[in-house]
């Protein structure tokens, strides 16, 4: 068997040296604190919202001549900033099984082949899911004294997704047919007077299947409004881990852990 030419050695080092510290400066930017991070983060979460946005208005803009350019566009842009993720991951292998992860790569299929997945176009506003379990975005608001709304906002994020879902969903399935649904428009209002349970009765799914999925609605959309009522107005709690159980969530004036007893020490933000 004949040696590797020491050359060929050489370039295969230099690659592994390259793509080593790609890497690394990938980790820096997507993980760091120092300004540059903070900038590149601040510029992906913006094209992240811009990406959302038009997620929102597809279907008003999918008979539009813009619509597949704008939507391969934003499959290289996801494309790109996935592998880059998966770059700055110190373990890959673990990464790509996350679930926010998995529903990207599902959202940019949908984006490759638009016409084939038409009628689960509606699934790319799981993107705000996924970006709201992201932390580049929790990252800083925590670093400005804004992570105890983090339960609240997430709260909301998973209202809107459900939401606009749901709205989908009734607009792909039920659009033309006999249940007075002739655009978006009239399939966000009924899933919005249906999960409030007001029920005004003027656009109604036909058959068994529509009244099923009229109680689906019903039944998670008034528990995420009962989830959401409940942390605006529950207190607030505060992260301190408990040194018994590790448990960090906890009331602001709690003296013990409520999962182990352990007396706790909670500093009070109030006194300096």
């Amino acid at each position: 068997m004949a040696d590797t030419p020491p050359n060929q050695n050489v370039v295969d080092a230099d690659r592994k040296s390259r793509f080593t510290r790609l890497r690394s400066t990938l980790r820096i930017l997507y993980h760091g604190q120092s300004p540059k991070a903070l900038r590149f983060q601040a510029v992906v979460l913006i094209v992240d919202l811009a990406i959302i946005a038009f997620f929102v208005a597809s279907p008003l803009l999918r008979d539009t001549e813009s619509f597949l350019w704008i939507d391969y566009s934003i499959a290289a842009l996801l494309a790109a900033d996935l592998t880059a993720r998966g770059l700055a991951s110190s373990h890959p292998e673990r990464w790509i099984r996350q679930l926010p992860v998995v529903v990207d790569v599902f959202i940019l299929i949908t984006l490759l082949a638009p016409t084939w997945f038409f009628n689960l176009g509606f699934l790319r506003i799981l993107r705000l899911w996924t970006l709201s379990h992201s932390s580049t975005v929790w990252r800083p608001l925590e670093k400005r004294g804004l992570g105890g709304y983090r339960d609240k906002i997430q709260a909301v994020i998973n209202l809107l997704v459900f939401i606009f879902v749901v709205t989908g969903f009734v607009y792909t399935a039920f659009a033309q047919r006999d249940a007075g649904i002739a655009g978006y428009v009239d399939a966000l209002y009924f899933t919005v007077t249906t999960m409030t349970t007001t029920g005004f009765g003027d656009i109604t799914l036909p058959g068994t299947f529509g009244k099923l999925v009229s109680i689906v609605i019903m039944i998670i959309g008034i528990s995420l409004f009962v989830r959401l009522a409940q942390l605006i107005f529950r207190p607030n709690k505060v992260t301190f881990p408990c040194p018994q159980c590790g448990l960090t969530r906890h009331e602001p004036d709690a003296v013990h852990c409520k999962a182990c007893g352990h007396l706790l020490n909670i500093p009070d933000e109030g006194h300096h």
